[in-house]
């Protein structure tokens, strides 16, 4: 008797407990997810100093072992053009995610038999197999905005037997000619939830997608739909993705938004500790990022020969939209010397959603909320959803 075609990953995933549903577990099994890998998958490695994406072929050794294990590939940089020295990448844009996140984010959807799911980013089309094996190709739709990859996806499925819908076009819109659905599934991360997916779903339905306000990565949130329009939920794990196109970041430096000679310069001191914006504290990040909305942080530590420097650091926030700031970091403690430019005072808005954050007993990002509301505004909440944290 054969093995099942996701046997491996499957077993890979159990052994971990990432798969308790066993209806799921039998949409692992179904589906091959070899089947999905392109000819050349893309790896971080580093040249000339600069970190890039490497082509590999997927018959390399280390990609064949990887492709049945619980490990994400890049199968995309670039949008499809390479832009690094010698055939290199810089920005990963598609990929196959790691399969125990893709459980996750299967089982926390919660479906009954015979659901409909939007999928936002078909990707190379494995996640979308899955969806097919559980709920039966008449029920799932998916969107993908990359035209060549959503027919690659198309081919891959046809020849694998299924048969869903698939639209090439931006997910932030929907699909609202094929709704209402029960559920959205993005494979893409979003900073801002659009509301068009909060239209296209049924009240208590659910979304979940990878979320996070900018600043940090993104956490895989899991949002119900209410009578009112509005959609609530928490946080549930670590969920790393490419964003909506529309919301991904420029490659850029702090050199093109930062310029201390320009007119309008101002000097001043903060008493915040500069490094505060360092801090990993996964619910810190999220609320930093929320109540200041556009940060980029960049931290320069001296040199390691800087012997009249040692432990001081210079740390540079700007915003992209005009509004730069810098603080001289010394052990020595505040005051510490400051720097601004643009309009917004970028020290005085970190030291208030700091404040913010200490105030409400520095939670960890298990206890934050959000809600996203039929207009696009977007709460953040502590344990339950009439409680906004605000600066």
């Amino acid at each position: 008797m054969n093995a099942a075609p996701g046997a491996r990953i499957a077993r890979a995933l159990t052994s971990k407990g990432e798969v308790l549903d066993p209806a799921w577990h039998r949409a692992v099994l179904a589906v091959d997810r070899s089947a999905f890998i392109p000819e050349t998958v893309w790896i971080r490695t580093t040249r000339q100093g600069r970190t890039v994406f490497a082509p590999y072929p997927r018959t390399d050794a280390d990609v064949s072992r990887w492709i049945h294990q619980d490990y994400a590939l890049m199968t995309q940089v670039d949008d499809g053009e390479p832009a690094g020295p010698d055939g290199t990448g810089i920005v990963p844009t598609s990929s196959i995610s790691q399969p125990s996140l893709v459980a996750a984010m299967l089982q926390a959807l919660d479906t009954a038999d015979r659901d409909r799911v939007l999928e936002v980013g078909t990707g190379t089309g494995y996640n979308l197999a899955l969806l097919c094996e559980r709920l039966g190709d008449d029920r799932v739709v998916s969107i993908e905005v990359d035209p060549g990859v959503a027919e690659r996806a198309r081919r891959t499925l046809a020849e694998l037997g299924y048969k869903p819908t698939i639209i090439t076009g931006d997910g932030a819109a929907g699909v609202p000619d094929h709704g209402p659905f029960d559920h959205v599934l993005a494979t893409v991360g979003a900073k801002q939830v659009p509301p068009a997916w909060l239209e296209q779903v049924r009240p208590g339905g659910r979304i979940v997608t990878p979320w996070g306000p900018g600043y940090t990565s993104a956490a895989l949130l899991r949002l119900v739909v209410g009578e009112d329009g509005a959609a609530r939920g928490r946080m549930l794990r670590d969920a790393a993705f490419m964003w909506l196109r529309d919301q991904r970041r420029a490659v850029d430096s702090w050199r093109d938004h930062i310029d201390e000679a320009a007119p309008g310069t101002a000097a001043g001191e903060t008493a915040l500790n500069p490094r505060t914006v360092s801090d990993p504290d996964p619910g810190w990040g999220v609320v930093l990022g929320h109540l200041v909305p556009g940060l980029v942080a960049h931290v320069a530590e001296a040199a390691d020969d800087a012997t009249d420097a040692v432990g001081e650091a210079t740390v540079r926030l700007y915003d992209r939209a005009g509004s730069w700031a810098t603080a001289e970091y010394t052990p020595a403690g505040p005051p510490y010397e400051t720097l601004a430019g643009g309009a917004r005072d970028l020290w005085a808005e970190v030291a208030a959603a700091r404040a913010a954050w200490e105030r409400a007993g520095r939670p960890g990002r298990d206890r934050l909320g959000v809600t996203v509301h039929p207009d696009g505004r977007q709460d953040l909440w502590l344990d339950t959803p009439d409680r906004v944290l605000t600066a």
